[in-house]
């Protein structure tokens, strides 16, 4: 299974690095090669200053190894060996009509010291984080996120978006990121779905990206923005920078297991701002949005 799932993400960032160039059109990825000094290694793909993308990456990486002792004590196991792969990706558009959007599916396996298998489960999802909410962008991502559940199972969609509403969920500052998606994890395999029912279930998501995010972008990319307008997404994107570095279990696992800084931070957008105590103004867009990130919505 592992290398079955390896060999799709290779061929997934592929897909969608030449998907997003295609829309940026100006831009090109640039590929950074690396390895971890204790097993593994991954393949970085960064764009920056482009047309449409201020700045984005679209990384794989399969690691493997002891497992830390952090790790071990929060996965609540002992001295164990280790195996995980996976795809992540931020993309940060230059037009504050057009959302920031995350994604990520990924594979763990744990071995005890004789090397036979353990456990082993699969993560992931993908959410979407408007500066201006258009209802329609939010129905759209919603709606194919349910449509790729609903293939293999009708529970799917809402249990995994009220996971990403939860998982998503500034607390220090009582809102959520964004307007959320699917976020599943620890997908084990069960009496009734085996592990390959899950790998098509997450490759499903995988696959659906594209068109769940690519029809925004080209509905929103051109059209005119203010300087205020950058400002609230600068200001916004604070929060964004304020949810990697305080709550995101993968940020934490990255920088616990030795991972490669570039590639864990590449997540952080360029151009940010922090303005004190900042409020919009009341029945403004900015408002309605923050309205929403306090309440999250139903969109399908």
């Amino acid at each position: 299974m592992k290398d079955t799932f390896y060999a799709y993400i290779q061929q997934l960032q592929d897909t969608i690095t030449a998907g997003l160039e295609a829309v940026d059109g100006t831009a090109k990825f640039r590929e950074d090669l690396w390895q971890r000094p204790e097993g593994g290694g991954g393949r970085t793909r960064v764009i920056e200053n482009g047309a449409v993308f201020e700045k984005g990456g679209v990384n794989i990486s399969a690691v493997h190894g002891p497992l830390a002792p952090a790790m071990q004590q929060y996965f609540g196991v002992g001295d164990v060996d280790f195996f995980a792969c996976g795809l992540s990706l931020v993309i940060h558009p230059k037009n504050p009509m057009v959302p920031t959007v995350h994604a990520n599916w990924r594979y763990f396996e744990m071995y005890d010291k004789q090397g036979t298998l353990v456990n082993s489960w699969f993560g992931g999802g993908q959410d979407l984080t408007p500066y201006y909410l258009f209802d329609e962008d939010a129905q759209h991502f919603h709606h194919t996120c349910k449509t790729a559940c609903d293939k293999h199972n009708p529970e799917f969609y809402p249990q995994y978006k009220k996971q990403c509403d939860a998982y998503f969920w500034n607390a220090h500052r009582n809102e959520a990121r964004g307007i959320g998606g699917l976020f599943f994890d620890h997908c084990k395999a069960t009496e009734t779905f085996s592990m390959q029912d899950w790998y098509n279930f997450v490759t499903e998501v995988g696959n659906s990206f594209l068109s769940a995010y690519i029809p925004i972008v080209e509905r929103r990319k051109d059209l005119p923005y203010t300087p205020e307008n950058r400002t609230w997404q600068e200001i916004r994107r604070g929060r964004y920078v304020e949810f990697n570095l305080v709550h995101d279990k993968g940020t934490l696992f990255g920088l616990k297991t030795n991972g490669r800084i570039e590639s864990i931070l590449m997540s952080l957008p360029p151009h940010v701002q922090w303005v004190y105590d900042h409020q919009p103004l009341a029945g403004s867009e900015e408002e309605r949005l923050i309205d929403i990130l306090a309440n999250p919505a139903e969109w399908v």
